[in-house]
């Protein structure tokens, strides 16, 4: 029991760690793809624009969505790369 308690104090120690790893991708993004999209299914949804997603081996276009703001007077912040030890890391997309 005590072994139990031992391992799972040190699992949950290290998952803010796991939660802070980054991903250096060497080649960077390809200009973003310009979406087309129509008026919101809802009043007060937000178009959440598509991004190009690193898969492990070349960059996949995710496309964009409708989203609803999880409360009043947010704003949807897009997500981006920027250059980062001789590469490129992405930043998702936040509403704040």
């Amino acid at each position: 029991m005590l072994k139990r308690l031992a391992v799972l104090a040190l699992y949950s120690s290290l998952l803010p760690l796991a939660s802070q790893a980054q991903v250096v991708i060497r080649v960077g993004p390809p200009p973003p793809v310009v979406e087309h999209y129509g008026p919101p299914p809802r009043p007060g949804y937000v178009w959440q624009g598509g991004y190009h997603r690193w898969d492990g081996q070349r960059y996949v276009w995710a496309p964009g969505h409708w989203g609803r703001p999880p409360r009043p007077g947010v704003v949807w912040i897009p997500g981006s790369y920027d250059r980062w030890h001789g590469g490129y890391r992405y930043h998702r997309g936040y509403w704040r």
